[in-house]
């Protein structure tokens, strides 16, 4: 018999917890002036300080320390008043030092909490640490299985290793019981709309600039998720999109629940999780922090940061989400249940960037909700991962308004820029979209209309009005789609000496 959630629920209890690593949009990365731009070619954004050679000395980039603390506060973190950088010791190809560079027992920010909403009701997920060091390189396995089992061989490409990576890490969630999965993907959402409002970070999954790691364990059901009794846990590494997130939960909980029915014993591992199969699949045993023989970094001044500076970027964060979503929800003048919805689809922040970047209200969400969303479903991604930001959608909702493009051209102009990933007004210079304003135009497209139909013609002049339409769809078609169909009927009707 097949082994189903509610099952699991009547003799367990998960337990949750979340580490999210978030790469920082700086110019340069933590401790050298190298770019960190994104798909250069590899190994070309390196230099002695981020390849560890003999000699070189780090420096720290003050604005990944400002984000970080922002980070912070918005997570209602205390910040210290000093800490310091040390040495994580581990082997890893993608590591050319041998070390990270990292936060240990004296991370930049501690002690905070986020509140998600999950199917109408608060849970509060507290936030452990928040802390700074440097991201690791990129190995690809070159094999039919994209994993090192199995490779022909590994290239190891350098230019990510020493990007600003901040480090979330939550405490442990007990009691989410039923709604595990859901919290999972709530939390990484809310921080994800955080993350993007703060602007520190273009906090795109799919390039991997925010990766999940999740934690799950399983305590007996009734214990209340004692910390005296949860399991043995598991860690999920680098899940990479928010529906993934909730599978990967839901997926961890159901295979640690069959394997304690049999009589078996969990492993603290980490695992990995497939998009085809839907389970997780082990990877390697989980160290504790011994096995990375911390040791403070003897390279780099602690950290003391100004409490009138951290006053001073705390009196300086933007309007965060929660406060936008009320703010919205009054302007919007919707329903408790409205917003839900809204919520659910993913788009609230986006909504609220939109109308940042100057779309009224109504048109921001229509586009969310409607054409975007559609295309969003149809990728099976979440609207948040299309490759269209808030800022392009205000500017295709200007164009709109100026009469510079119809809807349906519109549409198309999203179309570009989801596949090419070039800017709205570069896919509507290259495309040649903007509306037809010619009136000599479209008099011209109406009268040939009317010569290739004379039968057509002569209803509409005969009072049969809803022929109009083959009409001005002949126009359509002969000027691309890109004339006003309402202009077109109104100088059809006109060149045909009819009156609505």
């Amino acid at each position: 018999m097949t082994l189903t959630y509610e099952d699991v629920l009547r003799r367990y209890e998960p337990v949750i917890g979340i580490e999210t690593h978030v790469e920082l949009g700086t110019v340069s990365k933590m401790f050298c002036g190298c770019a960190t731009d994104f798909g250069g070619e590899p190994n070309t954004q390196v230099c002695p300080v981020c390849l560890g050679l003999p000699g070189a000395l780090p420096v720290a980039n003050e604005k990944a320390i400002e984000s970080t603390i922002r980070i912070g506060l918005a997570l209602n973190c205390s910040i210290a008043t000093w800490c310091r950088f040390a040495r994580k010791n581990y082997f890893y190809p993608d590591m050319p030092k041998n070390f990270q560079t990292s936060q240990y027992d004296e991370p930049l920010c501690v002690d905070g909490y986020l509140d998600v909403d999950v199917d109408g009701e608060t849970v509060r997920v507290g936030i452990e640490r928040v802390h700074l060091e440097e991201d690791t390189g990129k190995i690809t396995h070159v094999g039919t299985s994209g994993r090192i089992h199995g490779a022909e061989y590994s290239l190891v490409d350098y230019n990510r290793a020493g990007i600003p990576l901040v480090e979330i890490v939550t405490k442990p969630v007990p009691g989410a019981g039923a709604h595990a999965p859901e919290v999972a993907k709530a939390y990484v959402t809310e921080l994800r709309d955080i993350l993007r409002t703060l602007g520190v970070s273009d906090v795109r999954m799919e390039q991997g600039s925010l990766r999940c790691d999740v934690n799950t364990s399983l305590s007996p059901a009734g214990s209340g998720a004692d910390a005296g009794r949860w399991g043995t846990r598991t860690e999920t590494k680098n899940v990479n999109s928010l529906r993934t997130v909730e599978r990967a939960v839901r997926s961890e909980i159901l295979r640690q629940a069959a394997l304690l029915d049999a009589g078996g014993r969990i492993m603290q591992e980490t695992r990995h999780f497939s998009e085809t199969t839907g389970d997780t699949r082990p990877g390697r045993s989980k160290e504790e922090a011994t096995d990375y023989r911390y040791f403070p970094e003897p390279d780099l001044v602690p950290i003391a940061p100004d409490p009138e500076w951290v006053e001073k970027l705390r009196a300086g964060l933007p309007e965060l989400p929660a406060a936008r979503r009320d703010r919205l929800r009054a302007e919007l003048g919707v329903s408790a249940e409205d917003m839900v919805q809204l919520t659910n689809a993913g788009v609230v922040a986006l909504v609220g960037a939109t109308v940042d970047a100057g779309a009224p209200i109504g048109e921001a969400r229509n586009w969310w909700l409607g054409y975007l969303a559609q295309q969003a479903n149809s990728r099976e991604i979440d609207a948040a991962d299309l490759g269209i930001t808030p800022a392009q959608v205000a500017r295709l909702v200007e164009l709109v308004a100026d009469g510079a493009l119809s809807v349906a051209l519109a549409r198309q102009v999203v179309d570009g820029v989801l596949e090419t990933g070039q800017d709205v007004d570069a896919v509507v210079a290259q495309r040649g979209l903007k509306v037809v304003s010619d009136t000599g135009a479209l008099e011209q497209a109406a009268d040939d209309a009317i010569a290739a139909n004379p039968d057509v013609a002569d209803k509409v002049r005969g009072g049969k009005l809803p022929a109009v339409g083959a009409l001005v769809g002949a126009v359509m078609k002969a000027t691309r789609g890109q004339a006003d169909a309402a202009a077109v009927r109104a100088i059809l009707l006109e060149r045909l000496g009819v009156s609505e």
